[in-house]
């Protein structure tokens, strides 16, 4: 594709490729599952896997879309047509998410907008999130309040909007999680907490810890779903793509380890070290920390500084969930940024619709026993993602030949990594990836659980 847009340098393309995949899934998700899987020992466990597993699952996908200058289906079409097929169920994965990740992108703003206005006390009540999530309207309309300002992003390009947004989102994110989370440990009581999440227990150790991690790294770095082949392609050949992962995963990473940090010692402290407190997800996120705020002195401010927090993280996520889609029907369409963005909005809010409704209107609907919006969620993140992780190791290992992606990385610097790569993309990664569908589905299932 002639004059493709491209980030300025190395800075602008690690910045909104950091906030693409710092999210949701680092602010409550991450704190969950280390909590519910010992603490100490995931978070070792994580580690490990970040800068193995996901350190050549992110260099093979931004190589990809480096060396073709096109997004997912165009990358693996280009590179061979029989793989094409790769490219279209990634291209899939974001369409799926976008709409029901943008729904609870609008519950956030929601409660941003319920701090900021003094709400906290109401916020605190049990029933106040139910009671939201139920009425048809008002969450409908918070929705397209998110996406509309995703789109004003998106919309601007990536230079002028996704690079000059990350630039300034990405180090007010950071300040922002490191002050709430050293604030929190000073709340007697929150230093067990700390401890707890801290400190490896290897009695905890289990094959689930490691699943658990595995499936919370493709969550957490947005691997497996066309965004890093997009964010690839629009990445100079003079920028050292190695050293660039690295420092994705650096701030990945850190903002996961901080947002534990953040929500796990004041959860305990709240709680009286009782670890069932930190309830999955929304029930974290919209009902418990809202308690966490109202008890503490100054909690109103905190709680609206979380919030504008956790938006930023959620507006990250999404201007890259949209920029994969746009870039997609641009490359297929030539349609012209703005009128390629005013479509996948509209098609992003019509999708959307019954993951908001899911929870009042259509609440008497479930498929296998999951809400709309979960079956959704489970369908992109536990299915399609696996599914597209392993085949883009097969087809790299096997097919392309990981030589084709370690010739690409030494255009602009030597690739130290390179041993390490090639063992994991042809050996370990596909058979840790099959486990992790296998115990998704049978997880769904209720045959096994993780």
């Amino acid at each position: 594709m002639e004059n493709r847009s491209s980030f300025t340098g190395k800075l602008g393309f690690v910045l909104a490729a950091a906030g693409s995949a710092v999210g949701l899934g680092n602010i409550w998700r991450f704190p969950y599952l280390a909590a519910k899987y010992g603490g100490g020992i995931f978070l070792l466990v994580y580690l490990i896997l970040a800068v193995t597993f996901g350190f050549s699952l992110m260099v093979a996908e931004i190589a990809l879309g480096r060396k073709t200058g096109l997004s997912a289906i165009g990358a693996f079409n280009k590179l061979n047509k029989k793989f094409k097929f790769v490219g279209v169920i990634a291209a899939i994965i974001p369409i799926i998410i976008f709409p029901y990740y943008s729904v609870i992108g609008g519950w956030v703003t929601k409660y941003l907008a319920v701090f900021v206005s003094g709400g906290a006390k109401a916020a605190a009540n049990d029933s106040y999130f139910t009671d939201f999530i139920a009425k048809p309207a008002e969450p409908l309309v918070w929705f397209a309040v998110f996406i509309g300002i995703t789109a004003v992003v998106v919309m601007l390009g990536v230079e002028k909007g996704v690079e000059k947004v990350s630039k300034l989102m990405m180090p007010i994110l950071v300040i922002l999680t490191l002050f709430i989370a050293i604030y929190g440990l000073f709340i007697p009581g929150a230093m067990e907490g700390f401890l707890y999440y801290i400190t490896p227990d290897f009695s905890h150790f289990s094959a689930t810890t490691v699943l658990a991690a595995m499936g919370q790294l493709f969550y957490s770095m947005s691997l497996a779903m066309g965004i890093m082949i997009t964010y690839g392609s629009y990445m100079k050949k003079d920028v050292n793509l190695e050293s660039s992962v690295h420092q994705i995963e650096i701030f990945d990473t850190g903002i996961a380890f901080l947002a534990g940090m953040m929500i796990i010692p004041s959860v305990f402290a709240f709680s009286g070290g009782d670890e069932a407190a930190l309830g999955k997800g929304p029930g974290l996120m919209f009902i418990t920390l809202p308690k966490v705020f109202d008890s503490m002195p100054g909690g109103s401010i905190i709680g609206a500084a979380f919030f504008l927090l956790v938006l930023f993280a959620a507006l990250t996520s999404a201007i890259s969930l949209m920029e994969t889609i746009v870039s997609i029907f641009e490359d297929k369409l030539n349609f012209g940024r703005k009128k390629t963005c005013l479509l996948v909005l509209a098609g992003t809010f019509i999708l959307g619709i019954p993951s908001s409704l899911g929870f009042g209107v259509l609440g008497n609907i479930s498929v296998l026993g999951l809400s709309i919006l979960d079956m959704f969620d489970f369908v992109s993140n536990s299915v399609l993602m696996p599914i597209v992780a392993f085949l883009t190791c097969i087809f790299i290992g096997y097919v392309l030949k990981p030589q084709a992606i370690i010739d690409e990385l030494e255009v602009s610097a030597p690739f130290k990594a390179k041993k390490l790569f090639t063992v994991i993309i042809k050996y370990v990664a596909p058979v840790f990836i099959v486990l992790i569908l296998i115990s998704s589905i049978l997880d769904v299932l209720g045959i096994f659980k993780i």
